[in-house]
């Protein structure tokens, strides 16, 4: 190895962890930029760019959904951290059971190990941490299923925390279900149109069931800023942060800056 060639190598090795370090002292600053009593109770994500993450990669889309599913247990861990109560993930749409079939398939392999997996997780009994799959699942194969079924459960009893995952979920599928959950109590005379408001479509989306039900903040990764059809209800008054980093790439500094950047907001409601 030339001396020229061995400088550089060091230059490089050098600036990497100067770079590490100087991301966790960052990463500690903020933490302490942190109000802990005015942290958002539900949180939302649309966890985008596994697959732009690997095509950078030179991978089949798979490996960055792979990648992805490992950055939710430690996004999970995290917001405990911040003692955040729900948290709700995007993982998979309605429109993406349009995707190629071998990702597809894939990816049902992938929620089948991951389901199961989440459900034997320390962690999860330890923080006691209920698991909820919510979305149109009876579209999901027969495993599938009947790993959500498992998690939900080996969890079920537990409540001090709350990981919703929207898998063949659609905002607009959402409402229409709640639709006609109402209308058939109309039709069967346990419920009057004059009666309906805005809490009775509430009381009958797929998040009914939740202390808050309603985001106080989405955020999505990888640098498109749309809702893309996630709790386009419940969203109505969410605070909506974005950031350019692909989903499997995304740091515990890239969360506390949208922490930081939810709590500098003020929060009117239309008031």
């Amino acid at each position: 190895m030339s001396l020229v060639v061995g400088l550089s190598l060091l230059i490089k090795i050098y600036d990497f962890f100067n770079e590490v370090g100087l991301s966790k002292i960052y990463e500690k600053i903020l933490e302490k930029k942190i109000n802990r009593n005015k942290v958002p109770k539900h949180v939302g994500v649309i966890m985008d760019g596994n697959r732009r993450l690997a095509k950078l990669l030179g991978e089949k889309p798979i490996k960055g959904h792979y990648l992805g599913a490992k950055k939710v247990r430690e996004f999970i861990r995290w917001c405990i951290d911040l003692d955040i109560e729900t948290v709700t993930l995007y993982s998979f749409s309605l429109e993406n059971f349009h995707r190629p079939k071998e990702e597809v398939e894939a990816l049902m392999d992938l929620f089948e190990r991951e389901f199961r997996s989440i459900a034997e997780d320390p962690d999860v009994h330890k923080y006691e941490i209920s698991i909820k799959a919510i979305g149109r699942l009876h579209l999901l194969p027969k495993r599938v299923q009947e790993a959500i079924r498992y998690a939900e459960e080996r969890t079920k009893n537990y409540n001090r925390y709350r990981v919703n995952i929207a898998i063949a979920y659609g905002g607009r599928q959402e409402l229409v279900d709640a639709v006609k959950k109402i209308a058939e109590k109309v039709k069967n005379n346990e419920l009057n149109i004059e009666d309906i408001t805005v809490e009775t479509i509430s009381q009958h989306l797929y998040t009914a069931y939740l202390p808050h039900p309603d985001p106080d903040l989405i955020i999505r990764t990888s640098g498109e800023e749309r809702i893309s059809n996630f709790l386009i209800w419940q969203s109505s008054y969410s605070e909506l942060y974005f950031c350019d980093i692909y989903w499997p790439k995304f740091r515990k500094i890239d969360f506390l800056r949208a922490i930081r950047d939810y709590q500098r907001r003020v929060r009117r409601f239309g008031r």
